[in-house]
C-alpha cells in the first residue's frame, strides 16, 4: 500500500470500531443517572421519559439516583463513564449551569466533558409553605421575614431553587436562611412535617402536594400565571421582579458516536411528541422540550454563560 493510501485508510480504520458499536447499540440496559434523591422533579421526569424511551430502543432504561453536591456527584460519574451510550445523566440547570460557578474545584467541564443529547422540559419554580405554620401569602412572608429571618428549604446547594432563595433574600432586603436537602423529596417531607416552614421547588415535583393540600403555593416564578394553577400569583404580582425556570435534559459522556447521538435525539423527540407524555407534562406544570442534540448543546452553553455571573454576583456558597 502506498504512503498516501495508508494515510487515507487510517481514519477509516479508527472509525470502524465506533461504527460497529453504534450498529449494535443498545446491547444492554441503559443506565440513566439522576443526580438528585428520589421524589423530586428530576426523578419524575427521568421515569416519565425513560420508560417509553426504553420501549422504543428495545432495552430498559434503569434510573439510578446519585444525589449530592448540587447534582455534581452523579454528573461527574457520567462524565467519567465509557462513551458507549449505555450511561446517561439527567442534566439540569444545577449540574450544568449553576454548579460550575458555585464549586471552584468541580471535576468536570459542563461542555467539554459531555455529549448533550436533548432538552426534556422547562419548568417554573414555586414558593410553597407549610399550611399550618407557614405564611399564607408573599406579603405575610415578607412581614414575618422583616421581624426574623425565615428558613427556606431547597433540593440542595447549587440548585436553581437555591439561587431563587438567594435572589428572594436580596429583593426582600434580608437574607433567607437556606436549608439544603439531598433532593426535593426530602425537602418537601420536611416542609409538610413542619420542620421547615418554606421551600422553593420546581413545579413538577410540588404539583401533587399543592393539589392535595399538603403545602400552600404562595407564588410562581413564571412570567404569567400558570394555566395548571391559575389561582397562584406570580412573584411579580407580589412585587418581586423575579422570573426564572429550571430545565432538564439528557446528556452522556463526551465522544459518543454520532450515530448513537442521532438515534437517542430522534427517539427522545418521538417520546416527547406522544400525547400521553405531553398530557403528563401539562398535568404537573412542565413544558416538553423540542431541541435537537446540536440545539441542546447550544442551549446548555448559553445557560452556563447566563448563570455564571449571577452566581458570582450573588455571593452564594455551597452549603
Amino acid at each position: 500500500m502506498t504512503t498516501r493510501r495508508a494515510a487515507l485508510a487510517i481514519p477509516a480504520l479508527l472509525s470502524a470500531p465506533q461504527a460497529a458499536r453504534a450498529q449494535r447499540w443498545p446491547s444492554q440496559p441503559i443506565r440513566l443517572v439522576v443526580p438528585f434523591a428520589p421524589g423530586g422533579t428530576t426523578d419524575l421526569i427521568a421515569r416519565l421519559v425513560g420508560t417509553p424511551l426504553g420501549e422504543r430502543l428495545g432495552q430498559p432504561v434503569i434510573v439510578e439516583n446519585r444525589p449530592g453536591a448540587g447534582a455534581t456527584l452523579g454528573s461527574q460519574l457520567v462524565a467519567q463513564a465509557a462513551p458507549d451510550g449505555h450511561t446517561l445523566v439527567l442534566s439540569n440547570i444545577a449540574s450544568h449551569a449553576i454548579s460550575p460557578a458555585l464549586y471552584p474545584n468541580l471535576r468536570y467541564d459542563a461542555l467539554r466533558d459531555f455529549t448533550h443529547l436533548a432538552l426534556l422540559t422547562l419548568n417554573p419554580s414555586v414558593v410553597v409553605a407549610n399550611p399550618r405554620s407557614g405564611p399564607g401569602s408573599m406579603a405575610e412572608l415578607a412581614a414575618r421575614h422583616r421581624e426574623r429571618a425565615l428558613d427556606m428549604a431547597s433540593s440542595g446547594a447549587g440548585s436553581s431553587n437555591h439561587l431563587l432563595i438567594v435572589r428572594l433574600g436580596q429583593l426582600l432586603g434580608r437574607e433567607l436562611n437556606h436549608v439544603p436537602f439531598r433532593g426535593a423529596g426530602p425537602a418537601m417531607t420536611a416542609v409538610i412535617g413542619g420542620q421547615v416552614p418554606l421551600m422553593s421547588d420546581s413545579l413538577p415535583s410540588a404539583a401533587s402536594h399543592i393539589r392535595q393540600g399538603n403545602v400552600r403555593a404562595l407564588a410562581m416564578s413564571s412570567e404569567e400565571r400558570h394555566p395548571a394553577f391559575p389561582d397562584v400569583p406570580t412573584l411579580r404580582e407580589g412585587g418581586l421582579d423575579l422570573v426564572t425556570s429550571s430545565w432538564f435534559g439528557l446528556s452522556g459522556p463526551a465522544r459518543m458516536a454520532d450515530a448513537i447521538v442521532e438515534r437517542i435525539s430522534a427517539e427522545v423527540l418521538a417520546v416527547l411528541a406522544q400525547g400521553d407524555v405531553q398530557a403528563r407534562f401539562a398535568e404537573f406544570g412542565g413544558t416538553a422540550g423540542r431541541m435537537s442534540a446540536r440545539e441542546y448543546a447550544g442551549f446548555v452553553a448559553a445557560e452556563l454563560a447566563r448563570w455564571g455571573p449571577v452566581v458570582r454576583e450573588s455571593g452564594a456558597q455551597p452549603d
